[in-house]
């Protein structure tokens, strides 16, 4: 069952050069402390909206909308996501993917369907199951970037960023495991709705900071930005 948590009708933000309506899937297998989306993170939550209603809603907005980004939680952990995708492009609407990377099977597929990917890359692989919450396998992960650089799906990398969480030399190591990458953003922690209010102290770096990173990290990937 696919089950859609939410749904934001416009979007002028989230699917590069896009205007697009964004699905939210119920469910995540990570627990960040820094997740804005934390009544997402629930497997057994009702959903918020009906397929046939969203699809209903799509075929409306034919010609003024150009694609759906899906996000959520972790959309590869929902079944029916392929069908649910094919149906949106047979609607004829370009189709984002938001995906943390850990089920690289499901990946693999989607990368044939889709036209935009965007992945979190948590942290170096050393640090991965504290800041995602979990335990983490960290072989899907590596694996999951390398399906997404050698596809022909337009992507990009990105990193939230808490201060106390990532170190200068923690990019260093993010740089060497996205080697050859074409875009890699780091985001500004924004201590607001999160999932751990333990966070809600905790800051970012400042743009300065930033820009020596996103320099040094140039030598890794052809386009590094923050936002």
């Amino acid at each position: 069952m696919f089950i859609i948590g939410g749904l934001q009708k416009t979007s002028l933000l989230d699917f590069p050069k896009k205007i697009a309506a964004i699905v939210f899937t119920q469910g995540c297998n990570f627990r960040c402390g820094y997740c804005h989306n934390a009544e997402l993170l629930d497997f057994s939550a009702e959903p918020k909206v009906k397929e046939e209603d969203f699809f209903d809603f799509l075929t409306k907005r034919k010609g003024k909308l150009d694609g759906v980004v899906i996000t959520g939680g972790e959309p590869t952990v929902q079944s029916g996501l392929k069908e649910f995708i094919l149906k949106i492009k047979d609607l004829g609407f370009e189709v984002k993917l938001d995906t943390n990377g850990t089920n690289p099977k499901v990946l693999s597929e989607l990368l044939q369907i889709i036209d935009y990917v965007a992945m979190d890359i948590k942290a170096p692989f050393t640090k991965y199951g504290m800041i995602a919450g979990v335990n983490v396998n960290i072989e899907n992960i590596r694996e999951s970037i390398n399906l997404i650089i050698s596809s022909n799906v337009d992507y990009e990398f990105r990193t939230t960023v808490v201060k106390s969480q990532l170190e200068f030399c923690d990019f260093e190591e993010i740089g060497k495991q996205i080697n050859g990458a074409k875009k890699y953003y780091l985001q500004k922690f924004v201590p607001s709705k999160i999932y751990d209010k333990t966070l809600l102290a905790q800051t970012t770096y400042t743009d300065e900071e930033f820009k020596l990173i996103c320099d040094n990290l140039k030598k890794y990937v052809e386009f590094v930005d923050f936002r």
